[in-house]
């Protein structure tokens, strides 16, 4: 929002002129340690989101934002390379303070919200998923190493188990996985890079089962999910315990020995519901994720949202 599992493969998949390597099956490897989770917020896309994170700090009142998140726009496939004048900002932002991190979201594919039919999707899946964009993946990739941003996390065809996004999943789940995997193998070809991706579904089940567009543990570093308080009269004892929900993503990303995040959360169909935000926020600390972000404006934030003040009472307090 801004708005089945797949069989391991053995040895090297040929799509095209790009051989996708085997996945990482894991073995014996033991999950990774847990570690400080990261604190974010989103407040703009552009050099706007980037001005107006000290000010959010200095109203939060304790400790620095780690997280630097932003979206590329998704209108065309210009957007979608990374121009410099957009990620220069945030490459500003990240070297100023060691342990920052850029994270960012990439859409899959261009005109990202243009509602096109799912027969139209299903045909661009396909496409991607025979090469026909990797050039547009390779540009971005070689961006984001020359502005110092290959450590970067990448919130790839995030929710793409809803119907907002271009990149859905639902109308071809296996061309979906295939692109998916081809966009990676591409941008980790880039020298310098050390990107992390990050597959982020919207809490529950949606349009399709999240799990089904699962690309593989060789394909995906961190396991998200983008968890709005909706729909209107739910707790969060049922957003924790639906299907597809919380619960599931953690128990998904432990069997895949995967940190978890939280690209996206926020306040929506219950107003102002300072026992979502507690329960967020009490859930980060049992989970220690990778990162989370809020989603900071109406009707989803607590800062620049004013019709919130319970909420943003209970955000200052806690976290």
């Amino acid at each position: 929002m801004r708005g089945g599992m797949v069989p391991a493969m053995v040895g090297a998949l040929l799509l095209g002129s790009v051989v996708l390597p085997a996945p990482d099956r894991g073995g014996d490897a033991k999950p990774p340690p847990p570690a400080a989770t990261m604190h974010g917020v989103f407040l703009g896309s552009g050099a706007e989101g980037v001005a107006r994170l000290r000010r959010f700090e200095t109203w939060r009142g304790h400790g620095t934002l780690q997280a630097g998140r932003t979206y590329l726009p998704g209108d065309d496939w210009v957007s979608i390379e990374g121009p410099e004048e957009f990620l220069r900002p945030w490459a500003a932002w990240r070297a100023a303070r060691p342990g920052r991190v850029l994270v960012l979201n990439v859409p899959m594919l261009d005109r990202s919200e243009a509602g096109l039919p799912d027969r139209r999707v299903a045909a661009l899946l396909k496409a991607g998923a025979s090469g026909r964009y990797d050039a547009h993946f390779k540009v971005l990739a070689q961006r984001l190493v020359r502005q110092r941003l290959g450590d970067s996390v990448l919130v790839l065809g995030w929710e793409m188990n809803g119907i907002t996004y271009t990149h859905r999943c639902h109308p071809a789940p296996a061309h979906w996985r295939t692109y998916w995997r081809r966009i990676v193998t591409v941008m980790r070809t880039v020298p310098g890079q050390r990107f992390r991706f990050d597959f982020a579904p919207s809490r529950g089940r949606d349009a399709i089962a999240w799990t089904r567009c699962y690309p593989g543990d060789g394909y995906v570093d961190v396991i998200g999910m983008d968890a709005y308080d909706q729909p209107r009269g739910t707790s969060f004892r049922r957003q924790v315990d639906e299907p597809y929900g919380l619960r599931h993503q953690v128990t998904f990303a432990k069997q895949h020995r995967k940190r978890v995040s939280y690209p996206e959360w926020g306040l929506f169909r219950n107003g102002d519901d300072p026992a979502y935000v507690k329960g967020m926020l009490d859930w980060f600390r049992a989970q220690r994720p990778l990162y989370e972000s809020l989603a900071d404006y109406c009707p989803h934030g607590v800062w620049t949202c004013s019709r919130h003040p319970r909420s943003a009472r209970e955000y200052r307090r806690r976290s």
